[in-house]
C-alpha cells in the first residue's frame, strides 16, 4: 500500500464521518439539536462543537500549523474535556456547523500539505511523538465513534436511522417493532436466573 493511497482513503472516510454526523442535526429544532439526551449532557450539536476542536487542535497545532481562531486549550487551568461538548443559548446552530466546517477546512489543508509519516506532537498522550497518520487514524476513530453516538440520539429523537447522510433504514415501523420484540426475547431468555 503506498502512502498515498493510505492518506487518501482515510480522508475520504473522515470526509465521509462528517457528512453523516452533519446529517444528523439537519431538520431537529433548535432545542432537540442541542438539549441533553444521557445523563451526561450528551446532545448533538455539542457533539458537533466538540469535534471542531478535535479538528482544529490534532490536525493543526499538533502539526505546527495552528488554528486561527481561539480554541480552549486542553492545559488551561479550570479546563474540563466536557467543556466543549454542550453549545449556549447565544451560539447557533449556523454557527457551531460553519465553525465545523472551517475547523475540518484547516485540517484537510494539513492533511494535503504533509506526507502521512509528517512528525508531530500531541503533548497529552502517553507517548506524544506521532506522524501524521497516527492522528489520522484517531481523528477518524473520534469522528466515527461521536457519528455513532448521534445516530443513537436521532433515533432516541424522532426514528429517523441510517448509516449515511439523507439515507434511511429502508424498514417500516412494524419491521423494528418485530425485531425489537425478537432482541427482547432473546435477551430475556439469556437473563433467565439473573
Amino acid at each position: 500500500m503506498t502512502d498515498d493511497f493510505a492518506k487518501a482513503y482515510l480522508l475520504d472516510d473522515l470526509r465521509w464521518a462528517r457528512r453523516a454526523l452533519l446529517s444528523k442535526v439537519d431538520g431537529l429544532s433548535e432545542y432537540d439539536a442541542r438539549r441533553p439526551l444521557t445523563s451526561t449532557g450528551t446532545n448533538l450539536l455539542g457533539l458537533v462543537k466538540h469535534l471542531t476542536v478535535t479538528e482544529a487542535r490534532y490536525l493543526g497545532e499538533v502539526f505546527g500549523r495552528p488554528y486561527p481562531e481561539p480554541l480552549p486549550r486542553w492545559d488551561d487551568p479550570g479546563y474540563a474535556n466536557r467543556d466543549d461538548l454542550w453549545v449556549t443559548a447565544q451560539e447557533s446552530r449556523a454557527d457551531v456547523v460553519a465553525a465545523y466546517e472551517r475547523a475540518w477546512r484547516h485540517a484537510d489543508a494539513t492533511i494535503e500539505a504533509l506526507p502521512i509519516d509528517a512528525p508531530g506532537r500531541v503533548p497529552w498522550w502517553p507517548q506524544p511523538d506521532v506522524l501524521l497518520f497516527n492522528v489520522m487514524v484517531h481523528v477518524l476513530t473520534e469522528t466515527s465513534r461521536h457519528a455513532g453516538h448521534a445516530d443513537i440520539l436521532r433515533e432516541q429523537l424522532d426514528g429517523v436511522t441510517g448509516v449515511a447522510p439523507g439515507a434511511a433504514s429502508g424498514r417500516d415501523d412494524t419491521d423494528w417493532a418485530a425485531h425489537r420484540a425478537r432482541v427482547e426475547g432473546a435477551a430475556r431468555e439469556a437473563g433467565v436466573g439473573d
